[in-house]
């Protein structure tokens, strides 16, 4: 099997987790509508503790697969991707993985992996949705999952926030010669701080660039003209930068409102969102049992 095989594979099987209940914690069922009313403000955080429990199980579910002694696949921690399938064939296949509680306003986690990671679309993105069994309470169950290329979601990225000189996407520094922990893999978003004359003036110069001087380009020329800019001018850098909910991904947006308006327990989650936001009695339908 080559590279893209075994990836196409995994993904398959961590698309099949789908409606699993894990087995791995129980959040229990509130006593009273004031304690409820707690939980539902608070079980959110848990979704780190949530998130490592289900890179585990995907681990689990994805050395099941009979890879003909090709390899295995071990869980990163720190690194990049999560989930590596470790094997002589370079390069060797990963997935990252990110979960999201919808009940939440957004999907909070961030992808700001540099797109020169992804050059031979190695690695997939997993975007796994979650919430309790009885929404604010039970054992967490996997709502759905969306898998694409690591490579696809950089491009949607880039194209979405690079705007010079306005804003300025920026690569790493090479930091290839140094250990894997000083290793600098992110890239960075730089937001124009100066004033309305100084932006013309930059405006002008990235003008001069040609053509496509404001299409994206990771390259050490085109990059070099974009740190040129942050030396002339103030940036700010932008602590928001690559939250993947802001990316505008045709395929994860698609898979975003498909979950929002997944039924369950009689209600979208869209409507759940609505209801526990409000003052009343929607704790009380909550605590009915059943649910």
């Amino acid at each position: 099997m080559n590279y893209h095989e075994i990836l196409k594979i995994a993904s398959k099987q961590i698309c099949g987790l789908k409606g699993q209940v894990l087995d791995v914690l129980d959040i229990k069922k509130p006593a009273s509508p004031e304690y409820a009313k707690h939980l539902s403000k608070v079980v959110s955080k848990i979704s780190p503790l949530i998130g490592n429990m289900i890179e585990y199980r995907i681990i689990e579910v994805l050395n099941q697969v009979d890879w003909k002694q090709e390899g295995e696949w071990i869980r990163q921690d720190p690194g990049f991707p999560d989930a590596l399938f470790k094997t002589k064939t370079l390069p060797n296949p990963g997935i990252e993985i990110k979960t999201w509680f919808p009940l939440a306003t957004e999907i909070t986690a961030r992808f700001k992996d540099s797109i020169d990671h992804f050059t031979k679309n190695q690695t997939n993105v997993a975007i796994v949705a979650w919430l309790p069994e009885y929404i604010i309470y039970g054992k967490p169950k996997i709502l759905d999952v969306y898998v694409c290329s690591g490579k696809s979601l950089a491009m949607a990225r880039d194209k979405h926030y690079h705007n010079p000189p306005d804003y300025l996407v920026i690569e790493p520094e090479d930091t290839s010669a140094r250990t894997p922990n000083l290793q600098q893999t992110n890239t960075n978003g730089y937001k124009f701080q100066g004033s309305p004359k100084e932006l013309k003036q930059a405006e002008v110069e990235v003008k001069g660039w040609g053509k496509n001087g404001k299409d994206f380009n990771s390259g050490e020329a085109y990059q070099t003209r974009l740190k040129t800019l942050i030396g002339k001018y103030n940036y700010r850098l932008d602590t928001n930068f690559a939250k993947i909910d802001r990316i505008e991904h045709v395929g994860l947006e698609k898979f975003k409102t498909n979950v929002v308006e997944m039924s369950v327990h009689n209600k979208t989650i869209r409507n759940w969102q609505e209801l526990l936001g409000r003052e009343g009695n929607t704790l009380q339908e909550i605590l009915k049992d059943p649910i």
